[in-house]
């Protein structure tokens, strides 16, 4: 497992390569591109790779075969070739700050993804770190920015950051800086990113139509950047518009079969290598080759997309603390190995193998609604493109008590189906979605509407509950791969 060891590789003593590798999102086709490639592409490839030490804590200890925990890391630096546009030199210089933080652990029988992503507004304890270029030793510091450990030595710092809040042991990093998320974006031909209503965002560029686009290039950039367009424009909102964004690229990616494209995947490959900052194990063409084949057989409705469980910071509200109970619990599944993800029973919707979990189970199988139905105002929208789809949703609520559901107006078709709350509405949302099957994740606040309103999408054009694969435990945000998820704009520019 990879989990924190102290032991590290002595003189004499060859670090062991492990037979897992994996890494994520369009990195993991270099794997498949330079197995018949040939020697020259081997040697390009490995020629463009940037690397630094995995960890500049504690050391890193020698894996074995087991789970495999990669830190991905997006970083908002202004140098580089065509990252000065987004902003002076002056706003982050160096290495930058790194604005996206995500832990993907895979298990070891590689049926089971988890990405994890970390706030940038995230509080912790960063661990003393020593800078490999110049040797000079950063102290530790308490209650700092997890964000702002990169700049004590560079990614290794912040690796080491993550090994002591979560309890793993990350196995490798990747870095990259807006041009490698412009390229690679572009180098897959773009990727389907879905909002409700129109968005154009001007401080990051961001213009979208109301319903699905592929993004690429500069709009792929915006829209993975986008503070203000989305939600209530805090750092939750966007990571929920990244989750949205890697949920469709794993789908396309699955559906095209890109990992069996060479052509394809050696202008991946080669993008990447140009792009992306990597540690030292992992910057060896080998070893990336070894990489290909754990993904390829995960199924969509086992890779999960989490926000790690955050509560508001007491001494500034403007950032952010860990929950202490339900990270606990989330790190200790992740070390565990245990899969977050259950199958659910098609006909109720409830999960079939959950996680494990500390809460007692009800004691009865007829709960009493928390929010009596008959008070609750709903409205139901049709976004399905199927025929009186949301005249259905209405009769199917009325006869669960809802006497105030009713048919609301044309709206724009939408791939997902989403249950939307007003301000003190959230039970009564929850209760609904609960009634159709809509998965947590799609029960979205808005102060637009007074009570619930349920957007019925293309998933949803048949059957009184929606059919999901699998679901998330409830105390997560998050989604699966297989859940096709749209993005609120923010009502406030």
């Amino acid at each position: 497992m990879s989990t924190l060891s102290t032991d590290t590789p002595g003189p004499d003593r060859p670090r062991r390569w492990p037979r897992r590798r994996w890494a994520v999102l369009v990195l993991v086709a270099v794997l498949v591109a330079v197995l018949g490639a040939g020697a020259a592409v081997v040697w390009r490839l490995q020629s463009n790779l940037n690397t630094s030490p995995l960890d500049l804590g504690n050391g890193a200890a020698a894996v074995e075969d087991g789970p495999l925990d990669v830190l991905v890391m997006g970083t908002d630096t202004r140098e580089g070739e065509g990252n000065d546009q987004y902003g002076d030199d002056g706003d982050s210089t160096g290495a930058g700050l790194t604005d996206v933080m995500m832990l993907v652990h895979v298990t070891e029988d590689r049926d089971e993804v988890t990405v994890v992503s970390f706030p940038r507004d995230l509080v912790a304890d960063l661990p003393e770190c020593t800078d490999p270029d110049t040797g000079s030793v950063h102290p530790a510091e308490e209650q700092a920015m997890l964000n702002s450990a990169i700049e004590n030595g560079g990614p290794g710092c912040t690796v080491a950051a993550i090994n002591e809040l979560t309890g793993l042991r990350v196995d490798h990093f990747m870095l990259a800086d807006f041009n490698a998320v412009k390229e690679l974006s572009s180098a897959v031909g773009g990727v389907e990113v879905c909002v409700n209503e129109a968005v154009d965002d001007p401080k990051s560029g961001l213009k979208l139509p109301a319903g699905v686009s592929s993004v690429e290039g500069e709009q792929a950039l915006a829209f993975l950047r986008s503070r203000a367009a989305f939600g209530d424009g805090g750092d939750e909102s966007r990571i929920r518009s990244q989750q949205s964004f890697l949920a469709s690229l794993a789908r396309k990616v699955k559906a095209e079969g890109t990992l069996t494209d060479l052509p394809k995947l050696y202008e991946i490959a080669d993008v990447a290598s140009r792009n992306l900052h990597v540690d030292e194990d992992l910057g060896s063409v080998p070893t990336m080759v070894g990489l290909a084949g754990a993904v390829r057989g995960i199924d969509l409705g086992s890779m999960a997309f989490v926000t790690v469980p955050t509560e508001a910071y007491e001494p500034d509200p403007n950032r952010l603390q860990l929950q202490e109970e339900a990270s606990a619990e989330l790190f200790a599944a992740l070390r565990e190995d245990r899969p977050l993800t259950s199958p659910t029973d098609a006909a109720s919707g409830a999960a079939t193998d959950a996680p494990s979990s500390s809460a007692e189970p009800s004691a009865s199988a007829t709960p009493t609604p928390a929010v009596d139905p008959a008070t609750v105002p709903v409205t139901v929208v049709d976004a399905s493109g199927a025929e009186n789809r949301d005249q259905e949703i209405v009769e199917l609520l009325e006869d669960a008590g809802y006497a105030y559901a009713e048919r609301g107006p044309e709206v724009t078709e939408l791939p997902g189906t989403q249950v939307f709350f007003g301000t003190g509405w959230y039970e009564a949302a929850v209760q609904v979605a609960e009634l159709l099957g809509v998965p947590s994740s799609q029960i979205v606040p808005t102060t637009a509407i007074a009570g619930v309103q349920v957007s019925v999408g293309q998933d949803f054009t048949e059957g009184d509950r929606l059919d999901v694969g699998s679901v998330l435990p409830d105390d997560l945000n998050g989604q699966t791969a297989e859940q096709f998820t749209c993005q609120q704009a923010a009502e406030e520019w």
